[in-house]
């Protein structure tokens, strides 16, 4: 019987990708090596063969979202810890040798979370979006981007780079898979609820590419504004805070202030003022960014970072007035 593995890697994506190589040659080098490795595809893949010296399971799940995948792959972890993260990300050398450092010492932690960095040799436009996130005067959560000591606990984390113990995870059923995307949130509280303490450490690091083009870019942090404000109704435990719903404070500012100095234009003046702080908040954003990146990509980030407000703001309203949530197992 093989030894018992401390850490299950748990994975789940559509189909083969270089990013998924990628990931898999990364944890080839953990400097840990107590682990499995689980992959989810949708349907039946056969591994290469330079991956054969990897403790590798795939499961076949069909084409449902990365909620149910995680699940499943849960179910057959055999690890004392879960360590969840995507197909298009990839960890720190010492990923799991941090991990483990941490949550052998502390009992009373429950998961770890750490941040996904965008790589540095990422497309230039997809740096470009990344960087819109690299301020918490653009993105809101820089620490989920940018190593930002000290540690600290939290309640609310994604998957992309978060390490669960098992008994934890088995205790409060997983995954809620009725949501995605956020499942993550929605775990996160269940843990909570029932005790259980959330730490992030900076220096648990994995790299997470980011969406190239803009369209993608904008789905992305326009499924993130509905469903937070679907959470913001359901459980405003962790997602009714101001922070998540200054978006779409600034999409009605913006565009309800621009219809209203049309019908009334003595209030323009207060409108431009209003804009004016916008406009200082971009540039506080701005000197964050350039501390991370180019200025070229932190001046072009300035444009996306109005849009992604812009955006996530209207589809938090439409989620705000979504008066009944239609789940799906399906993407």
């Amino acid at each position: 019987m093989p030894p018992v593995k401390i850490f299950s890697i748990i994975i789940p994506f559509k189909s083969w990708s270089r990013d998924l190589e990628e990931c898999l040659e990364k944890i080839q080098k953990q400097t840990f090596s107590s682990y499995e490795v689980i992959l989810l595809p949708d349907n039946k893949i056969t591994l290469p063969e330079i991956y054969n010296e990897l403790p590798v399971e795939i499961f076949p799940t069909g084409a449902v979202n990365p909620a149910l995948k995680r699940d499943l792959g849960s179910e057959k972890a055999t690890g004392q810890f879960l360590a969840f993260i995507d197909d298009d990300a990839y960890p720190q050398p010492d990923w799991l040798e941090v991990a483990l450092n941490t949550l052998k010492n502390r009992d009373d932690i429950a998961a770890i979370g750490g941040p996904a960095i965008t790589p540095k040799n990422d497309p230039f436009w997809a740096r470009v979006f990344g960087a819109v996130f690299l301020s918490d005067f653009s993105g809101g959560f820089r620490e989920r981007y940018v190593p930002s000591p000290p540690r600290r606990m939290i309640d609310d984390w994604p998957t992309v780079n978060l390490i669960v113990r098992k008994e934890a995870f088995n205790k409060v059923g997983g995954f809620n898979t009725e949501f995605w995307p956020g499942e993550d949130t929605k775990f996160c509280l269940d843990l909570t609820l029932n005790g259980f303490k959330i730490l992030y450490a900076p220096e648990l690091v994995v790299f997470h590419h980011r969406r190239p083009q803009l369209q993608k870019h904008l789905r992305q942090v326009g499924n993130y504004g509905y469903h937070r404000a679907i959470f913001f109704k359901k459980f405003p435990q962790t997602s009714r805070r101001l922070i998540y719903s200054i978006p779409a404070l600034f999409a009605l500012f913006f565009i309800g202030g621009g219809i209203l100095i049309i019908l009334l234009p003595e209030t323009k003046q207060v409108y431009e003022i209003g804009l004016l702080f916008y406009g200082l908040s971009l540039l506080i954003a701005l000197k964050d960014i350039v501390k991370q990146e180019s200025w070229t990509v932190a001046v072009l980030s300035v444009p996306y970072i109005f849009l992604t407000h812009l955006w996530y703001g209207l589809r938090f309203l439409q989620g705000l007035g979504n008066r009944k949530y239609k789940s799906s197992l399906g993407r």
